[in-house]
């Protein structure tokens, strides 16, 4: 049930983005059941679908930090890498204890890269700053000679 997945990917990154927290399983089910029909079985998710689901959420909260980033929200984005490095910590002691699923497997591979490079674009971010040049003739340093020596000191 890929739907359900895709709805927890959407509801926790929603989350995310009004409280910066993760949206529980039973906060999930619970607003299902707020939304169901009283005379039909409520649909409940499972462990499995929101693990994944959650899983899938890196890639979404990835593009996010990378749009920050490109904003120069840089603070947020690292927010963000902390919070995605922190599922995937948990879910690296959740997966051994799972019946053999490749699919989560795939997941995880597919979560470490969103990690990665979120943290790559938050150093590199941080190195460029570090290392800062005004552009030739820009007002901030009128006396930046382009080819070093004052310009063979007319």
């Amino acid at each position: 049930l890929f739907q359900v997945q895709e709805y927890v990917e959407a509801a926790t990154f929603c989350r995310f983005c009004k409280t910066g927290t993760l949206l529980s399983l039973a906060e999930i089910n619970d607003s299902l059941l707020e939304l169901g029909d009283k005379s039909v079985e409520p649909l409940q998710i499972n462990v499995l679908d929101y693990v994944l689901g959650v899983a899938d959420l890196s890639g979404e909260l990835m593009r996010l930090a990378i749009g920050r980033i490109s904003d120069g929200e840089v603070e947020y984005a690292k927010n963000i890498c902390a919070f995605v490095r922190d599922i995937y910590r948990e879910l690296t002691l959740v997966v051994p204890l799972m019946d053999d699923n490749s699919e989560m497997k795939k997941k995880m591979e597919t979560m470490l890269q969103s990690v990665v490079k979120i943290e790559n674009a938050c150093f590199s971010v941080h190195v460029r700053g570090s290392e800062y040049i005004p552009l030739l003739g820009s007002s901030a340093d009128p006396d930046y000679s382009f080819f070093g020596a004052s310009d063979f000191d007319q």
